[in-house]
């Protein structure tokens, strides 16, 4: 989509809306592509609320809605995290890891990007003993402790741990239950078991969906580019600003 278009867009998006907006930062968010949805035929009639029009097939998100859902959620999240609640980040896509990872680390946050652990939410006292598991097993390695077990036996040890490793990725400080869940992409198919697992918890959910989401199923929406990694990154960038740990 050619900047003329790009830029009418825009214009259009705070002329239409009763919405005081910063016309800079909204700009901002179109040149890192947040409203760029979907293609028209995937759009959830949710999300029809969001969608200011339709260019060449792909919907075009209304970005003066998006920020004031931004504000919303760092609202929210601010409070959260002034109550010290443990907010887990969730974004498994390719688009989103280095992302979810920065913005994850930053604030000292339990994230999830390798594969959402079943049960990692209304199961956490089973999953909870196998990170405890896999946390005790890392002191032993660093300790020896696993020396006296026979060659073969070590490399069945190291090959469990190593895929522990990696599926629970992120986990580590992760003691009980999420209070809040950040979700990046509400429509992957893991990612919507972890906001079902969320909503059977009464967990408050924050999420980056798009076009093809359903923002009921989440507490916060942020409608955006849920996809690219430039508009992910930018979002996650601008709200990790905005966050006071």
């Amino acid at each position: 989509m050619d900047n003329k278009i790009t830029t009418e867009a825009v214009e259009g998006m705070t002329q239409a809306d009763e919405i005081d907006v910063d016309m800079t930062l909204i700009k901002e968010m179109a040149d890192n592509g947040l409203l760029y949805g979907h293609k028209k035929q995937r759009t959830h009639p949710r999300f029809k609320q969001f969608i200011y029009t339709t260019r060449n097939g792909v919907e075009i998100i209304d970005l003066a809605k998006t920020s004031k859902k931004i504000d919303e959620a760092v609202a929210f999240l601010n409070a959260q995290l002034q109550e010290k609640k443990t907010v887990l980040v969730v974004g498994t896509q390719a688009a989103s890891w280095d992302a979810v990872e920065a913005f994850a680390k930053k604030f000292g946050m339990p994230y999830v990007k390798n594969g959402w652990v079943g049960g990692l939410v209304t199961n956490f006292k089973v999953v909870g003993q196998r990170l405890d598991y896999l946390r005790k097993a890392l002191v032993s390695i660093e300790k020896g402790e696993f020396d006296k077990y026979t060659k073969k036996e070590r490399v069945t040890i190291n090959r469990k741990i190593d895929k522990m490793k990696i599926m629970f990725e992120g986990l580590d400080t992760l003691t009980k239950a999420p209070d809040v869940m950040f979700v990046i992409d509400g429509s992957l198919r893991n990612h919507i078991t972890a906001i079902k697992e969320a909503a059977t918890l009464k967990i408050p959910v924050v999420a980056i969906i798009d076009s093809d989401d359903n923002p009921d199923l989440v507490t916060y929406p942020i409608p955006a580019n849920d996809h690219a990694k430039l508009s992910i990154t930018w979002l996650m960038d601008h709200i990790g600003n905005r966050l006071k740990a």
